[in-house]
């Protein structure tokens, strides 16, 4: 066993990583880390970038640059032109990144769950009725992306986003762990509601939700260099056309998007909890075969 794996193992131990995750000033971390990774400076960024390297298991075999002048650099790195292959065919709804497969299933009159056992409302996630209502007996997926993973997220089809809807919120770890721990986590968390709709219109919904140490939700389809925590708490109208696999954004770190579908969409059933996925492989399909 290599020494990374070693303290890895140590600190995934649930009492243990609850606590270094969770029980220290959540918003100070994630500020903190958000002004480390930002730093360019040699003798900041080099340690920086292999730590991150050495825990996270960071795979760059398809990053488009493995030289980074920042720990953000890194985090938000490119890949490779055609790294990324997105499922083709009108009613085929793609992975918007690369993630590990969490809860999914169907939203049962507004209910879904983070974990098993563990309820939450899709009003209390998404409090504007509006946006909500198109889904509260349809489907939802959710897609956690590790340290060490792509961050940057892409139109999961062709689609037209209709509106953006910051809420400010904590920074909760969303691990598993977390997630076991802590009630209505994704409710609590800083988040970003994504409604759009795809050319028949058919309505689709991102929930891009922000952890601890994730310093910003860049959403590059803005047109704007202002990440949406800066903005405050607000709903923006849009009519931004995107074609499957463009960027949408990224996150400076790990995180979750949740994935939302009317009822006549269905999931594709190889899905699998816990397993990993990449951006482009088919997620659902819009109606039934």
């Amino acid at each position: 066993m290599t020494v990374a794996k070693a303290l890895m193992r140590v600190l995934m131990q649930e009492d243990l990583n609850f606590l270094l995750t969770n029980r220290l000033p959540r918003r100070f971390a994630t500020r903190l880390v958000g002004h480390i990774a930002a730093v360019e400076h040699p003798l900041v960024a080099r340690p920086a970038v292999a730590l991150w390297r050495f825990f996270a298991g960071v795979d760059l075999s398809d990053a488009a640059t493995t030289r980074f002048r920042s720990l953000r650099d890194g985090f938000t790195r490119a890949l490779v032109p055609g790294a990324r292959s997105f499922a083709a065919g009108p009613d085929v709804i793609a992975a918007p990144c690369d993630a590990i497969v969490g809860a999914h299933g169907r939203v049962e009159d507004g209910a879904l769950y983070q974990v098993k056992g563990f309820p939450y409302r899709l009003d209390e996630l998404v409090p504007d009725p509006a946006l909500a209502a198109p889904f509260v007996d349809g489907s939802f997926v959710t897609l956690r992306l590790t340290a060490g993973m792509y961050h940057r997220f892409h139109a999961p089809a062709d689609l037209i986003v209709d509106s953006v809807t910051y809420l400010s919120g904590d920074c909760w770890n969303v691990n598993p762990i977390a997630l076991k721990r802590v009630e209505r986590l994704f409710c609590r968390n800083e988040r970003a509601v994504i409604a759009a709709h795809l050319a028949d219109g058919t309505p689709l919904m991102l929930v891009p939700v922000a952890a601890i140490l994730v310093a910003s939700i860049r959403l590059t389809f803005l047109d704007t260099p202002a990440l949406l925590r800066e903005q405050g708490p607000a709903k923006r109208r849009c009519d931004v056309a995107l074609a499957r696999g463009a960027e949408m954004g990224w996150f400076e770190h790990g995180s979750t998007i949740i994935v939302f579908l009317p009822p006549a969409a269905t999931l594709n059933p190889a899905l699998i909890e816990g397993q990993a996925i990449r951006a482009g492989q088919a997620l659902a399909r819009t109606v039934s075969a």
